[in-house]
């Protein structure tokens, strides 16, 4: 007797939660470990395209320099998810947190949110340009930075009275006052 081989079975959001728009976050933090990366929308899972290449090389750096020039009250990080409620949840490719930072946790409260930052990317533009500034505004981050790669270019923005008004942008220099005093030379992140 030979052993029949079988074929993996890949995860997917449960359909009939789906459809009905009936996943919380804790169905977020219980996904096993082969399960791709989600985003929680309105109680609709959603999965992340995975990045690439050009796009994870502008995050690790601008996580780098972060890393270097944000003062010691901020942590800088990657692959980590903002719980912005109970039925929405959203992995930026960057964030700028405030100290001190729990390491053990994939998922912080918007509250330790100074930056979030979104890499555009083609199958990310609506949300990316759209979706997400809404609710990393709604949830009450005070600044969004959003990377246009082709050609890269930094928008910075600013939460005011709700809602995010430009601070900035460049393509060569990104110069801003807030959080911390900002000049990043946008060739510092180039791929």
């Amino acid at each position: 007797m030979t052993a029949e081989p079988t074929t993996p079975v890949m995860w997917t959001p449960d359909p009939v939660r789906q459809r009905t728009a009936g996943h919380f976050l804790e169905d977020v933090l219980n996904l096993p470990d082969d399960a791709p990366r989600v985003e929680l929308l309105d109680g609709v899972m959603i999965v992340v395209p995975s990045p690439t290449i050009g796009h994870q090389n502008i995050g690790n750096l601008l996580w780098a320099w972060l890393r270097q020039h944000a003062p010691d009250t901020f942590l800088a990080v990657t692959a980590v998810g903002v719980a912005v409620g109970m039925r929405d949840s959203l992995e930026p490719d960057v964030l700028l947190l405030r100290q001190p930072v729990a390491s053990g946790n994939h998922y912080v409260l918007p509250s330790q949110v100074v930056i979030a930052v979104e890499i555009v990317s083609p199958g990310t533009r609506r949300r990316d340009r759209l979706e997400k500034p809404a609710l990393y505004a709604a949830a009450g981050i005070p600044h969004f930075w959003r990377i246009e790669q082709d050609p890269l270019r930094v928008f910075a923005y600013d939460l005011v009275d709700g809602r995010y008004e430009a601070a900035g942008e460049a393509g060569a220099e990104l110069v801003l006052s807030a959080p911390f005093e900002i000049k990043l030379p946008i060739r510092d992140i180039a791929p």
